[in-house]
């Protein structure tokens, strides 16, 4: 499957929805937790791919700000997985030359979360290959509430000018403020919905759909998600003949 990319047309930016763990999980009789543990793989497998093609940014979809609805114990579990992982790829981060960053509410987790995850932040800030951003107690409604406050507290005490506020100056006060728009937005798990996830970045992203749960894709099905974008015309609103 890799031998059919086109190394000329690579996203820079793909994001990615990891929907499905816990119906994998249940479908085998365990525990959710237990999908969200086997899905970890499939973060391997998408940032290897990722890595060997090209690919420059990932961003992934860890928690939502509506996951603080489910039960405590699968909140308190997804937490300890988180610190669990940080700690555990922290080598190949290294390795692999991956700088992590994170976007979110990143006050809402514990102080256990916080510190692991600023700790890591921290050993990969001069790592260059790849940037993998995750996303974590994120609602995009919720950052761009937000960022419409902080502008408009701007806005009152003169540091900008309401005739200057345009697409740069909100990207600017965006989570996502140092990172690309999106080029490839994948969601596995069956569904056809975004859930509140980078509603303003995926403007003009390319959107790639896979029946697959979570824990079951894998690096190939990656390639095909890559695959399936290099066959689109992105015109950005152009025709075709104005590329």
């Amino acid at each position: 499957m890799k031998e059919k990319i086109l190394k000329s047309n690579i996203p820079n930016h793909v994001a990615i929805i990891m929907d499905g763990n816990g119906r994998w999980a249940k479908k085998i009789g365990k525990k959710r937790v237990f999908g969200h543990e086997k899905g970890t793989k499939s973060v391997s497998d998408c940032i290897s791919g990722a890595i060997e093609i090209g690919v420059k940014q990932i961003t992934l979809y860890v928690f939502s700000m509506e996951n603080w609805k489910r039960p405590k114990l699968e909140v308190n579990a997804l937490m300890r997985l988180l610190v669990n992982s940080l700690e555990k790829e922290l080598p190949s981060l290294m390795k692999n030359d991956i700088k992590l960053c994170a976007i979110g509410d990143l006050n809402s987790l514990n102080n256990k979360s916080k510190e692991k995850l600023n700790e890591v932040i921290f050993k990969t800030s001069k790592n260059k290959k790849l940037i993998l951003t995750l996303a974590i107690s994120y609602g995009s409604r919720q950052e761009l509430t937000n960022t419409i406050k902080i502008i408009s507290d701007k806005v009152k005490n003169n540091i900008i000018s309401q005739e200057n506020i345009d697409e740069n100056i909100i990207n600017e006060h965006l989570y996502t403020r140092n990172l690309p728009d999106v080029d490839l937005l994948i969601r596995t798990g069956g569904e056809y919905r975004i859930s509140n996830f980078l509603l303003w970045q995926i403007a003009y992203a390319e959107l790639y759909f896979s029946d697959l749960l979570w824990p079951d894709f894998r690096k190939e099905d990656f390639f095909n998600a890559i695959i399936s974008y290099q066959k689109r015309e992105r015109r950005f609103g152009k025709i075709s003949e104005q590329k």
